[in-house]
């Protein structure tokens, strides 16, 4: 076993961080698929299918995600016969270990599931809610100012409920087929045994240094000695192998209620500095809602995904569905008259979502409305000019009341991570994962972290005097971004997509749908394209990568544009009459694997 992780450190020492990394890995001689000797055939395959620009090809089943040795434990479990939902159990407990700064035990989830006995889509909403102690003002100074991003971040005040351990256990209980405790034994084996620390996480947490040691435990584990843990470092998490053990033998029970739950009020509660109100009453009375998908019409395609809280599904869908009056295919990826169009179709569809989009057990939505094709169309009609629209406004979706919102005014940064699964029985698994921010509230606990997802709510409450719909309430869930995506053509999935990257996430889920449906790329292609991304008006080009030959035609258009990283996580399987092809995303360390 300990050769083997050897093996996949090695194997993650390789795997590039940036798009033109990913680019010179291709190109640069001397690449050698030596360093994947011992691994799995396949997982070998894999990885040198992604560095080779190569979509991994399978015939029964896939599992792609943002870690190989995460991969690994969810391709045992479909080996051995299991769903799709037993697989991602043990995908997700691995993530939560080697991953522990993107998502975990300590943060929430959107799922998103294609059942194939029924040909039914649906989805599990796994998100952290507001405590019951919390006021619109919990993020606010004693002026009422909204306090700055990281001041609220760091500590107990930004810790929600955690959705992800009862969301395992719904999904599993609702779709798998194989024995509960099995699907840890993965993460259990790495977190008693160690893993390597791979390139991502040694240089994620190097660079947030000073609040990973704010408090002491979250210190201990990623500053051993004081020391900040390194690539290739053996890392051993016994607290964390203890509550799996819990949550194998007693079900997520043993997460909500007892010690465990205790010692995460206590954490967050005792927060120096910055305390929070979560409550073991807050713990025990968390549920998850399984909810209907939302769809979107783009050409042949019905594009499912999360609807509220999650604005994910909802602005991807408009993107495309206004998107749909426009011959994309007659274009390119280099046409700087697409990333027009694309551009400002996303620029309105932010517009709705800063406007509307909210945790609709609280706030009114005109959820239908917003994704009617009529109005689609209606909007995409803006589009028709020759440059850059000069201002954006949220339209007026139909809807059946009156209210008046405020636009909002809230923060997301990138995090999280996205997992990809189709199983042997021909179902679909879609689920984006994260506890927000790098590293959440940076509070630590039975080793793993806890979220800081009440951030992602408004900090302010009104907006010219009218209610945000997306501020603080008690029970309330943040809005997201997440955009777990399954694109359904004729009934049945022929895509399944999502990735990390905070608001950007809409961007890269919608481009990648583009890159796939409208401009011929096969899904490694599509995921590794160079990224364009605008959400409130400036152009987000990625560096290092063939975007930046847009810069110009793009700014005599009318837009502002900035460089920059963009880091991406996609992660995404094509079912095709063939089989499956996977991507995943050359941007960050994970494969796409299946047989």
């Amino acid at each position: 076993m300990m050769k083997r992780h050897a093996v996949i450190a090695a194997l993650l020492a390789a795997a590039p961080a940036t798009a033109q990394q990913a680019a010179d890995a291709v190109t640069t001689e001397g690449t050698s698929t030596g360093e994947f000797q011992g691994l799995g055939e396949a997982a070998s395959a894999a990885m040198q299918s992604k560095m080779d620009g190569q979509p991994t090809e399978a015939q029964d089943w896939m599992v792609a995600a943002a870690n190989p040795l995460a991969v690994e434990a969810g391709a045992e479990v479909l080996r051995q016969g299991g769903t799709a939902a037993d697989a991602m159990v043990a995908v997700q407990t691995v993530l939560g270990l080697v991953e522990p700064q993107s998502s975990g035990l300590g943060g929430g989830a959107f799922l998103v599931w294609y059942d194939a006995e029924s040909g039914e889509l649906t989805t599990l909403d796994g998100r952290e809610t507001a405590p019951m102690a919390a006021t619109p003002q919990l993020f606010q100074d004693e002026s009422g100012e909204p306090l700055s991003f990281y001041d609220a971040v760091v500590g107990g005040l930004s810790v929600g409920t955690p959705g992800t351990p009862r969301l395992m256990e719904a999904a599993q209980e609702k779709w798998g087929t194989a024995e509960w405790p099995t699907l840890f034994d993965a993460a259990i084996d790495l977190a008693e045994g160690g893993f390597a620390v791979s390139p991502r996480l040694a240089t994620l947490v190097s660079d947030d240094a000073e609040r990973l040691q704010r408090f002491d435990e979250t210190a201990a584990y990623f500053f051993p000695g004081g020391t900040a843990i390194a690539e290739g470092d053996m890392l051993v998490n016994q607290p964390y192998a203890d509550v799996l053990r819990r949550l194998a033998e007693e079900g997520s029970a043993a997460f909500y209620e007892g010690e465990i739950a205790q010692a995460i009020v206590d954490r967050v509660q005792g927060a120096e500095g910055n305390p929070g109100v979560l409550s073991l009453e807050d713990l025990r009375l968390y549920d998850v809602v399984e909810r209907d998908a939302v769809c979107a019409d783009y050409r042949s395609f019905e594009v499912c995904g999360m609807g509220p809280p999650s604005s994910g599904a909802l602005t991807v869908g408009q993107i495309l569905g206004m998107m749909d009056s426009f011959d994309l295919a007659s274009m390119s990826a280099q046409d700087a008259e697409a990333w027009r169009l694309i551009g400002d179709a996303s620029r309105l569809a932010f517009a709705d979502r800063g406007r509307y989009m909210a945790d609709s057990d609280y706030v009114p939505m005109p959820t239908e409305g917003l994704v009617d094709p009529a109005y689609l169309s209606g909007r995409a009609e803006l589009l028709e000019g020759d440059d850059a629209l000069p201002e954006v406004t949220a339209g007026e979706p139909e809807w059946q009341h009156a209210m008046l919102w405020g636009d909002d005014q809230s923060i997301e940064l990138p995090s999280t991570s996205h997992i990809s699964i189709v199983d042997s029985y021909g179902n679909a698994l879609s689920m984006t994962t994260t506890i927000e921010n790098g590293f959440g509230s940076r509070l630590f606990t039975n080793g793993f972290l806890l979220n800081n997802e009440l951030t992602d709510f408004s900090f302010a409450t009104h907006e010219d005097g009218y209610p945000i719909a997306n501020r603080v309430e008690p029970g309330k869930r943040p809005r997201s971004s997440m955009a777990p995506t399954i694109v359904m053509e004729d009934g049945a999935p022929v895509l399944v997509v999502g990735s990390p990257g905070g608001s950007r996430i809409i961007g890269y889920v919608a481009q990648a749908i583009v890159n796939w449906a409208d401009f011929g790329m096969d899904v490694q292609q599509a995921l590794a394209a160079p990224h364009l991304v605008n959400r409130f008006g400036t152009f987000d080009l990625e560096a290092g990568t063939e975007a930046e030959a847009l810069e110009g035609p793009l700014q005599d258009l009318g837009f502002e544009t900035e460089v920059r990283d963009l880091t991406s996580g996609l992660h995404a399987i094509e079912i095709t009459e063939g089989g499956l092809r996977g991507g995943a995303d050359p941007r960050r360390e994970g494969i796409a694997l299946g047989e």
